[in-house]
């Protein structure tokens, strides 16, 4: 994932605000800029990954399911 401010192409994009959003980010010296991209790379992040849930809940299910039964593999060699 892109790290927001990071060396990376631009493209200027046209985004509709809330007027008083604006003037208030503005009113505080907010980069504007800066917080929509990384409230996007945020947004991002979590549809990957309720996607890459979805995508794998048969397996994760069944892993889940396992663990119930038989407890972790391993387990008697924690540390914890």
């Amino acid at each position: 994932m892109l790290r927001p401010g990071s060396k990376s192409e631009r493209k200027s994009v046209r985004l509709s605000i809330d007027t008083r959003l604006i003037e208030d980010a503005k009113a505080l010296d907010m980069d504007i800029s800066s917080l929509a991209e990384a409230a996007i790379a945020t947004a991002v992040s979590a549809e990957k990954t309720r996607r890459w849930q979805e995508e794998n809940r048969e397996a994760i299910d069944s892993w889940n399911d396992y663990v119930r039964r038989h407890g972790l593999p391993l387990a008697k060699y924690r540390l914890f």
